[in-house]
């Protein structure tokens, strides 16, 4: 472009020719769900639709008393919906979008506008701090640019022009104005946040065992449904003396004439509810909320309620050096003197203070008299020297550090020092003196030689031949807590990944320093060209460097294919697809938006050491819930046995005044207390077979003793209230047992647990016989009740300890068969079968087609916009270029902004 459009940029008329043509710079930027999204999901569940369908089943009776199960699901519902809504809206605070500005030429004059106002061809200028809203080629003036959340290199990159400049990074250093050459879509950023556009499936345990247990339900309630129906109608047919040729037809004639068989359709949806655990998925949503709220006060935001249990189940961790173990800053490793001469105390009015070293000196002043255009070496410098005792001395001549050069100087009254790069200081000979030094230092940091000088010339070049008086190292300041951090993971047993698109001999040093196993070993992933080179340096290496966005993933991929629960951490753009790729995924606040926005966990204080406290929040709701479940399972187990014995042998022997005494002292009380207490121990196999067997034992021995209390009311026949009473005492008493088991160890808070739930069933039983509808038995009967209570519990214990003893499945993955095989072997032989899902495929399809409708509705609202961005910029043509604007930095600590100051009138 002539220089002549640069300084005009474009008009008005082209400006208005390229929107017509669609080249805005749309916002690709990942968004969170809107809130209609999130209400869907939460409601539109299986779970849901099952309780609809048998509420409007109760409604067509009139008993609308008997409608109180709803409230379960509206609590549950709203747990999911509110959790959801507090995640979206402090993600969306965390998001500065609308805070962000460009400043673009456009008919001579210089105008703000919006990132989505910005056209193809745009000329923008760009200053320190500017994050780049659109990939754009340099046309004038230079800068060092930071790139290190889109390529995770640390390392800042000089751009003059004719250079590109990528969407996302940030200007470190200088003033230029590029030219845009993408927008929208075509940006760099637009595509990597494009391919993690997909609805991520969650992998949770207790979520995938709660939706087979519902699924389960639903399909063995349809056909036991019936047939209790069938078997109700059937009895209040022959109550009514048998009119019509059968009892079907003599319902549909019920039914016609507007009267609906109300006993029959309640006591049916009475045992179809004992079938859905709705007391289950209650305590778990109650369980996640409240460890959700107890790592919101330890700054930890989770995004969806699982993703703390799949951190807990995690077995390899893979880390983004930039952002995650370092704090994004540089630090002094170390200064290395070399000896001098000529320049010790006591050398009249040149010689350096007696008690500092030249090196010490040289560094702290010029660092000093450079601090006005401070870049992050310089600021590393002054944060070492802060503390230390090095005089002052007022520089008489500053060269402030220039890419070209590579080197950054001073004059003071003790001398003139520069300091840079060995290669662009020193002669040749000077270098080949302290070349071996250097390349030994530059192992693991980044090395800055000082020297003396004669002074400078007006141009500010060096006079005289640079002496070298020592070197400085630089590196990436590690977080205090990184070290301790990776301890702990090491500990647990977690395999650590570092995985950085930094100089893997860089990225090496910083593994081994904060204690990850295997950090000698690394890789440079531009060697990894091919699927199989890759896929075999997952087993053979644990720190990559030089690592894309797209091997990033590819990596993940591979671990998760090898049957790992893969987390990941990150803060960059680069990062995106690896986060959405992991089974879970944890991101900075202080990152890019697109990071934020994929990840479950979202640490907003940016502090790495939060990580250890999300493990012992899944691990205590993760073991906690599968001692509570096993109590609220067995109900739903026993509830669909004896609902499939009594369509034999009816009646239902339980009133349903009698299961409210069961659901609160044997089920309710006792899982949310246990559901609550604290427990760090690992978690061990998976969570449905656990809780099938803590459940099992209890459930066969409940259907057993009411299959043999059933069996002695009819042979000494005993009446439906005393078979109700033995039933319901079978029952408690083999509940109770599987409280004592699942209590062990005791402690204190479990002792006082145990008692007041024998207590509670003993008051009611005693103290409220008429309300329970309890039996006053006889002596017989409380003999014959004795027995099957002590059979019950003996039955329960053999079983439960039968269970103990069976060995847990194996499962492993084969891979390099194209699409994969997995093999399953188990204690009674092994399978093969695909990893690849129709029912997947077509979600994803669906998925496509719904976002891309999605982003024909964006392009045209960013028509709009855009237009809206070439009214605004007329008026302000004769403006002053230099009106102070709102800046948005990238810092450690998060990303900050810095509006202008109002003046009062």
């Amino acid at each position: 472009m002539a220089a002549t459009d640069i300084e005009r940029g474009l008009s008005t008329a082209e400006v208005e020719e390229r929107i017509a043509a669609g080249k805005i710079n749309r916002n690709m930027e990942l968004k969170t769900k809107s809130v209609k999204e999130l209400i869907i999901e939460n409601l539109c569940t299986l779970f849901n639709l099952i309780n609809v369908i048998l509420a409007f089943l109760v409604i067509l009776t009139g008993s609308f008393k008997n409608l109180t199960f709803l409230f379960v699901v509206f609590l549950n519902t709203a747990i999911g919906v509110i959790q959801s809504m507090r995640s979206k809206k402090m993600v969306d605070k965390l998001t500065l979008l609308t805070s962000k500005k460009a400043i673009a030429v456009r008919d001579g004059a210089e105008v703000e506008l919006d990132l989505d106002q910005i056209v193809l061809d745009d000329i923008i200028r760009l200053g320190r701090g500017d994050q780049i809203p659109a990939d754009a080629v340099v046309v004038s003036g230079e800068a060092l640019v930071n790139e290190s959340l889109l390529t995770g290199e640390s390392d800042l990159i000089k751009k003059q022009p004719g250079s590109e400049l990528m969407s996302g990074s940030f200007i470190d250093s200088g003033l230029l104005r590029a030219r845009v050459i993408h927008v929208g879509a075509d940006n760099y950023v637009a595509k990597i946040n494009n391919e993690a556009k997909y609805v991520k499936k969650v992998n949770s345990e207790i979520m995938n065992a709660l939706n087979a247990i519902v699924r389960f339900a639903s399909i063995i309630m349809i056909p036991l449904g019936l047939a209790l129906f069938a078997s109700s109608v059937s009895e209040l047919w022959d109550a009514a003396g048998t009119p019509g040729d059968s009892a079907l037809s003599w319902c549909f004639s019920e039914l016609l004439a507007g009267r609906v068989p109300s006993s029959a359709l309640l006591s049916t949806v009475g045992a179809l509810l004992g079938m859905i655990p709705q007391g289950l998925v209650l305590l778990t949503s109650s369980v996640l909320a409240i460890a959700t709220v107890r790592l919101a006060r330890r700054k930890v935001l989770a995004q969806q309620l699982y993703c703390i249990e799949t951190l807990a189940r995690v077995d390899v961790l893979c880390l983004d050096k930039t952002g995650t173990i370092t704090s994004g800053r540089m630090e002094v490793e170390g200064t290395y003197p070399l000896p001098v001469e000529g320049m010790g105390a006591g050398e009249g009015d040149a010689a350096v203070p007696v008690d500092t070293t030249v090196l010490d000196f040289a560094l702290a002043n010029v660092a000093r008299a450079t601090s006005a255009d401070a870049n992050e070496t310089c600021q590393a410098l002054l944060n070492y020297y802060a503390d230390r005792p090095v005089e002052v001395s007022e520089p008489l001549s500053v060269i402030p550090f220039s890419s070209s050069k590579k080197w950054s100087g001073a004059s003071f009254a003790h001398g003139s020092y520069v300091m840079g790069a060995a290669q662009f200081v020193l002669s040749d000979r000077a270098f080949a003196q302290v070349e071996n030094r250097v390349a030994e230092l530059a192992d693991t940091c980044r090395v800055l030689v000082v020297a003396r000088v004669d002074g400078f010339t007006p141009d500010g070049d060096m006079v005289g031949e640079a002496e070298p008086v020592g070197f400085v190292t630089i590196r990436d300041e590690i977080r205090t807590s990184a070290a301790e951090t990776i301890g702990y993971f090491n500990e647990q047993g977690v395999t650590l990944n570092v995985i950085s698109g930094d100089d893997p001999r860089t990225v090496s040093s910083i593994a081994r320093v904060v204690g990850v196993p295997g950090a000698d070993a690394y890789v440079d992933a531009t060697t990894l060209d091919t699927p199989a080179k890759l896929d075999a340096a997952v087993d053979r290496y644990h720190v990559f460097g030089r690592v894309t966005p797209q091997q990033k993933r590819e990596l993940v991929q591979a671990l998760k294919r090898r049957e790992h629960t893969v987390a990941m951490t990150g803060d960059g753009v680069n990062d995106v697809l690896a986060l959405k790729e992991a089974d879970c995924s944890v991101a900075m606040a202080a990152g890019s938006d697109a990071a934020r926005n994929v990840a479950e966990i979202v640490l907003v204080d940016n502090d790495f050491a939060s990580m250890p406290a999300v493990v012992a929040e899944g691990r205590r709701s993760i073991n906690n819930l599968q001692r509570s479940a096993s109590l609220f399972l067995t109900k739903t187990l026993f509830s669909m046995g004896l609902a499939a014995l009594c369509i034999a042998l009816p009646p239902y022997p339980f009133e349903p005044i009698q299961m409210t005494l069961i659901n609160f002292f044997c089920i309710g009380a006792p899982g949310f207390v246990l559901g609550l207490e604290p427990n760090n121990a690992r978690v061990k196999g998976a969570f449905l077979s656990n809780v099938l067997k803590r459940a099992l034992p209890a459930s066969i021995a409940v259907i057993l003793a009411a299959a043999l209390d059933i069996f002695v009311a009819r042979v000494f026949g005993f009446s439906q209230l005393t078979l109700s009473t033995m039933c319901l005492l079978t029952s408690c008493a083999a509940s109770v047992s599987l409280i004592w088991r699942i209590s062990q160890p005791l402690t204190p808070l479990r002792v006082v647990l145990f008692v007041f739930v024998v207590a509670g069933i003993l008051v009611g039983v005693i103290g409220f016989p008429e309300l329970l509808s309890i039996a006053n038995l006889s002596m017989g009967q409380m003999v014959i009740l004795a027995v099957i209570v002590v059979f019950t519990c003996s039955v329960f214990f053999k079983l439960a300890t039968m269970m103990d003893s069976l060995k847990p499945r194996r499962r492993h993955a084969a891979t390099g068969f194209g699409r994969g095989v997995r093999v399953h072997l188990g204690r009674g032989g092994g399978k093969v079968s695909s990893t690849g899902s129709t029912a997947e495929r077509f979600a994803k399809r669906f998925a496509a087609d719904m976002a891309q409708r999605r982003e024909d509705r964006t392009a045209r609202e960013a028509e709009a916009r855009a237009l809206e961005g070439v009214a605004q910029a007329q008026p302000k043509k004769k403006k002053s270029t230099g009106a102070k604007r709102s800046r948005v930095t990238k810092s450690a600590q998060g990303i900050k902004v810095s509006m202008p100051s109002k003046k009062k009138k």
